[in-house]
């Protein structure tokens, strides 16, 4: 990479630490409601995976498919920051209209088919878009993203099984911080390691990385990426994280050692990525005090001052989105009676 590409991936690093930050904030100030799922402490998986992908939208993007752990990936897939802050807010002009909240971020607009609340939903999801780019015949792929705890679902194991016996171009992201909510994975699962349940089970490749380093992780993604998009079949990444904060704000994280979440946060990834810039002379302290001020100005005074001067979604409106504005004229007759 160019070292302005690597200030690049820096900054997109903090502005998601701060991004969700400042979340954090604005649902202590109960401006934020419902639930809500911050990335704290796994911002290189996403970034590093989908840096290597391609991402914006239109007919030669990658589509991409989360959890409910979703800000994140909605951003780097390329929707709006703003817009993505005013669905948490519940405002009109969030992503979803307000209507969907944190856990609902969705922008096809950017090929970001959605975050979704259901454990295991989005698996035959991404199939179902990766049969699409098969039978459009492009060199799209689709990209879906799942944590650890969603992996003993029946989901999980009937969409590994039909993705390899039809060959789709799908790449799924294990992101395995490791607990499903406040259970260790040692506790739910037989075998830890992931990637081995697919590679042996239903004969699709697959390899297991560490998800904190994020120039390993766009390693291991290139590869699996270029595997997929040559139309070898379905690829597993596997990438070994850690979320520093609790799964959810009703989370107070007794489950955990403060031992252990020490040993962990040795490895913030941003920490780890800086630490490279600054030796290699990429970047210097004082850049990067400079490119945290502007962060924390963007999302301040522009970002949530959107968000909060955006309008609220109108109660005649409550309907609205529920059904498609102009149907099928197929449908037209006793729906409407």
């Amino acid at each position: 990479m160019k070292a302005e590409d690597k200030k690049r991936l820096l900054r997109e690093m903090i502005f998601a630490r701060r991004f969700e930050d400042r979340t954090f904030e604005a649902y202590m100030e109960r401006k934020v409601g419902g639930f809500l799922h911050l990335y704290t402490g796994q911002e290189a998986v996403c970034l590093g995976v989908l840096e290597k992908a391609r991402m914006g939208g239109g007919d030669k993007a990658d589509y991409v498919i989360t959890g409910y752990r979703d800000h994140i990936h909605a951003i780097k897939a390329g929707a709006p920051a703003r817009e993505v802050m005013a669905e948490l807010y519940g405002k009109e002009t969030g992503s979803s209209r307000g209507r969907g909240g944190s856990m609902h971020i969705f922008d096809p607009t950017a090929n970001f088919m959605g975050g979704y609340a259901l454990v295991g939903q989005p698996f035959p999801l991404a199939a179902g878009l990766a049969l699409g780019c098969k039978h459009k015949g492009t060199d799209q792929i689709a990209i879906c993203f799942l944590g650890d705890g969603a992996n003993n679902q029946g989901t999980f194991h009937e969409t590994m099984n039909m993705a390899k016996v039809w060959n789709l171009p799908v790449l799924f992201v294990c992101e395995n911080n490791g607990y499903a909510i406040g259970t260790h994975i040692d506790r739910s699962t037989a075998q830890r390691d992931q990637y081995k349940r697919v590679d042996t089970a239903y004969n699709m490749e697959a390899s297991q990385h560490d998800g904190m380093d994020i120039e390993i992780v766009m390693d291991a993604a290139k590869t699996a990426i270029d595997f997929v998009r040559s139309g070898k079949g379905p690829y597993f990444l596997e990438l070994m994280t850690y979320r520093f904060r609790g799964h959810s704000m009703s989370d107070a994280k007794t489950y955990r050692t403060k031992e252990e979440e020490a040993e962990w946060e040795k490895r913030d990834p941003i920490n780890l990525y800086t630490d490279k810039l600054i030796k290699a002379k990429v970047i210097t302290k004082a850049d990067i005090k400079k490119m945290e001020k502007e962060i924390d100005d963007e999302i301040e005074n522009d970002i949530i001052k959107f968000s909060e001067e955006s309008p609220e979604p109108k109660v005649e409106d409550l309907n609205k989105y529920v059904l498609d504005d102009n149907p099928d004229p197929r449908w037209i007759g006793p729906l409407n009676k």
